[in-house]
This record gives structure tokens, C-alpha cells and sequence, in this order.
């Protein structure tokens, strides 16, 4: 039977949570390690957590959370082992090419075996894991050569024809898709065994698919959610959660469709809290992008929580990153800690949203809760 929440009660036992994560970019950007070596260098990579990790946790503290040593965090892996080429310019983010030129093309790529150890960069990045692992010996080095969702690997690996594809060939997008799901479980749970992670969770598995939300409202219950479903069903018998960027509010309806237990809208310019909680009942975190804090005072930042809290939000949260290694943005982050902990205190012993609310300084009362972009939800 498909995964369903009981959206009546979803919200109310989700409850409220916050986190702030530092990661690797705030890492590299404090051990001034350049982009393409942290990507291609082990000793690079292994120098970033090293020395980068300690500047971090002096700066930011210890009530944030650290992100232990893995690979460099490459979400190509799928599309390299595929025949793609990655790309690692000198200090941009890494890109590829697309390895199909078709739908044909790749229908019948797809319908070959893969030997995901063998193939592509994936030899090179196990190596990788072995030489951080032996500088890391007590701690489990993760491997981030990961994937992405149905929609966004259907479009990593065809490239920009897949959009105009769905209109001119749609019979066989659906078989295109049902190929790419099926490969994308595969590879996410031999990822997911390198990480210690069985094949199918009995707990949970998450998806990133921010290609599915430039699929228009009327096409997502054909070309989305069949396999959305076949990703969740392929991979756990329990909790479901999504990072989908960018969707409209004509869109959400679909998650609850999927049987989401929790979204991360993380940057989408669309939404904000109010509308997310009118398009569906499905829990979801609100992000403070690492963009924002240089126009945003300390005072601002507890804003932002506060108001999140008050129009629904199950969690707030924050990643600290490049250009954010100076001490002003580290009393902002210790701002937003401070208020996510004061909301949560006042949440759980049972204050009304309402009461968090009354927090907002009255002028960031509208800023904090219209409309980021153009309402294209219809």
C-alpha cells in the first residue's frame, strides 16, 4: 500500500526544529583552498577538514552542528558512470555534459548493466574515500558522489532536449523515466551501501529533484508522480522527505499526492511560509539562504526565524558557507540559533504560533512574509 501520512495531525506531531550545519564550503573558503584542487586532491580535500574545520567551530561555536570528512560533495556521480564528463573549473562549481543525445539513445543505455565501482570518475573518488579515510581513522568518511531525483537525472542525462521531448515523444518519456528511476535506485543504494546504509530503510529516504518543479502543474501527475513513487518505493518502507526547489503554489498539492512526511522548499522565490501551508499540510523546514546575511542585520535574522515559526514552519534552518567567514556573519548565526531556540522553548510548552509572531519587529513584519518572486502558480 502507497506511503500516506495523516496530514490532519502531520503538522502538529512534526512539531518545531531548528539546525545550522557548517559545512565544507565555509571549510575551504577559512583554509583558502581553491575549488578545483578541494574537488580533485585528496590532500586538498584532506587539508580543508584539517584546517578548516578547527577555524570553523572557533568561529561559529559549539552550538551548530560540523560536517564530518567525505569526498567532495559531487552530485554528478549517476550521470559520470553513465559516460557523462564532469567538469572542474578552476573556481566554479562542478558541471557536465550530458552523455545522451536522445531518448532512444539513452532507452537503450539504460537498458544495460552498470558496474557503478568501475565506471566513470567512480574508481577515482573510491580512491579518494581510502586516502581520507586512513587521515581520518577515527572517523567514518562519507561518500558524496551522489544523484539526484527521477526529473533532474532524466535532464542531467539528456540534457535540455528532455523539455521539449515531453511534448514531441511523450509515450516514450514514460519509458525513458521508468528506465531512469530504476537506475537511479540502483546507484542510490549501491551509494547508499558504501555510506552503511541498506538497500531498502525501514526509516527513510530523502530526494533532491528541483528539475521537477520546471514540469508545469498540469503535467506532474503523469510525468512526476508515478515515479517519485517508484524512487520512495525502491528505496524505504518508511518516511519520505523531498528538497525540491522553485516550486510554484499551483504545484504543492502534489506532495501530499506523494505521501511526503516532510519538503525543503530551501531557495524558492515563490513561496514563503504562508503559501506553503495553504498549498498543502505537508511539514516543511524554511531556509535562510548564506546569500542573505550581508543585508540583514542581527536583529533581522531573529526576524526571519520569528516570523517563519508564525506562519507555519516545522523547522528553520541555516548552512553557514563561502563568504561567510568573518566574525560579523558569525554573531548573525549565533543570532539565529538564539531566536530558533527561543521559538522552539516557547512552541513545545504550547504557545500559540500567534505569540511568536508578536516577536517580529512590526517593519520586517511584511518583508519577511509577501510574495519573494511572481505568483506563476495557476
Amino acid at each position: 500500500m502507497p506511503h500516506r501520512p495523516d496530514y490532519e495531525t502531520a503538522r502538529a506531531r512534526e512539531g518545531f526544529r531548528w539546525w545550522v550545519t557548517v559545512g565544507v564550503s565555509a571549510y575551504r573558503t577559512l583554509a583558502g583552498v581553491g575549488l578545483r584542487d578541494f574537488n580533485l586532491s585528496p590532500a586538498a580535500c584532506i587539508e580543508v577538514y584539517r584546517r578548516g574545520r578547527p577555524l570553523a567551530r572557533k568561529l561559529f561555536g559549539d552550538e551548530v552542528s560540523y560536517a564530518g570528512p567525505a569526498t567532495p560533495p559531487i552530485s554528478y556521480g549517476h550521470v559520470s558512470v553513465l559516460g557523462g564528463e564532469l567538469l572542474f573549473p578552476e573556481d566554479g562549481e562542478v558541471n557536465f555534459r550530458p552523455p545522451f543525445a536522445s531518448l532512444q539513445e539513452g532507452i537503450a543505455r539504460l537498458e544495460q548493466p552498470v558496474d557503478f565501482a568501475t565506471a566513470g570518475m567512480a574508481p577515482f573518488y573510491l580512491d579518494f574515500r581510502e586516502e581520507m579515510q586512513a587521515a581520518f581513522p577515527d572517523e567514518k568518511v562519507g561518500f558524496s558522489f551522489g544523484y539526484g531525483g527521477p526529473l533532474t537525472s532524466a535532464w542531467e542525462l539528456r540534457g535540455h532536449g528532455f523539455f521539449t521531448d515531453l511534448y514531441d515523444a511523450p509515450d516514450l518519456v514514460h519509458e525513458y523515466l521508468r528506465l531512469v528511476t530504476r537506475f537511479v535506485v540502483a546507484y542510490a543504494r549501491w551509494q547508499g551501501g558504501i555510506n552503511g546504509r541498506p538497500p531498502v530503510s525501514p526509516t527513510e529516504a530523502g530526494m533532491c529533484d528541483d528539475i521537477a518543479a520546471m514540469i508545469p502543474p498540469r503535467l506532474m501527475g503523469e510525468f512526476v508522480v508515478p515515479y517519485w513513487e517508484a524512487f520512495y518505493q525502491g528505496l524505504t518502507t518508511g518516511r519520505r522527505s523531498a528538497h525540491v526547489e522553485d516550486l510554484r503554489p499551483g504545484q504543492l498539492r502534489y506532495l501530499e499526492e506523494i505521501g511526503l512526511d516532510f519538503y525543503d522548499p530551501s531557495i524558492s522565490p515563490r513561496l514563503n511560509p504562508r503559501l506553503v501551508c495553504q498549498g498543502c499540510r505537508v511539514p516543511f523546514a524554511w531556509r535562510l539562504p548564506g546569500f542573505l546575511y550581508r543585508d540583514l542585520t542581527c536583529r533581522d535574522v531573529e526576524d526571519f526565524v520569528y516570523q517563519a515559526a508564525a506562519e507555519g514552519a516545522s523547522a528553520v534552518f541555516t548552512l553557514p558557507e563561502a563568504g561567510m567567514h568573518g566574525q560579523e556573519n558569525a554573531d548573525k548565526v549565533r543570532a539565529f540559533v538564539t531566536a530558533a531556540q527561543r521559538t522552539k522553548e516557547m512552541l513545545d510548552r504550547g504557545e500559540p504560533r500567534e505569540r511568536v509572531g508578536d516577536l517580529v519587529t512590526p517593519g520586517n513584519r511584511e518583508r519577511f512574509c509577501g510574495y519573494l518572486g511572481q505568483h506563476e502558480g495557476a
